[in-house]
């Protein structure tokens, strides 16, 4: 998710856009995506995004991808603007989606795909599998594990997909089926890049 946002607080009004998040590399490098001013939200470190993206140098173009709990579309756009295929952009609330809407005409990202959906029921709905998903939910709610469970068990993952998971610095992630191969921190939170394997699962 290129931005987090806890649901459980109150909602504010029409929230303004009081700040950005910009694109670190490609052909979109320097653009920025607009992020709104909302208890709860913010961009996922720019060190932990160019950690990732330098992890997933060799296998992000031609990909095709999911950003699950898309927020700003950071991480959906920065894959997009590195050469993957195609990008399908999961987010349930109405002024981020028309966020990222906006986004994907402004940047001409013809490869994206926006849906205005709970990420559990996108999933339970879903059907051509990914090469890469990008997962940063609300912390502290049990989405992560719930997500890569519901990815594996739709046949949403191709063989030795990548998945990436931003959590709180010292959470700890039991995944049936994803061995970890790195992470990275910066200040509280982690991010790591899973491999699943459908035979660690069985």
């Amino acid at each position: 998710m290129g931005c987090r946002h806890g649901w459980s607080g109150p909602r504010r009004g029409a929230a303004e856009l009081t700040g950005s998040v910009r694109i670190i590399g490609g052909k979109w490098r320097g653009r920025r995506l607009p992020v709104p001013d909302r208890q709860g939200l913010r961009p996922s470190p720019a060190r932990v995004r160019e950690t990732l993206f330098n992890w997933l140098a060799i296998r992000v173009g031609g990909a095709r991808c999911l950003d699950l709990f898309a927020g700003s579309g950071a991480l959906g756009f920065e894959a997009l603007s590195r050469g993957a295929r195609a990008v399908v952009m999961v987010e349930r609330d109405q002024q981020l989606v028309g966020l990222l809407e906006a986004s994907r005409v402004r940047l001409g990202a013809t490869q994206a795909e926006v849906a205005r959906a709970d990420a559990f029921k996108w999933l339970e709905q879903a059907h051509e599998p990914f090469d890469i998903v990008f997962l940063d939910p609300p912390f502290r709610q049990g989405r992560l594990a719930r997500a890569c469970a519901l990815l594996a068990a739709r046949g949403l993952l191709v063989a030795r997909a990548l998945v990436y998971a931003e959590t709180e610095t010292g959470a700890r992630l039991a995944l049936a089926g994803f061995t970890r191969l790195k992470q990275a921190r910066a200040g509280a939170v982690a991010g790591s890049l899973y491999q699943y394997d459908v035979t660690l699962a069985q």
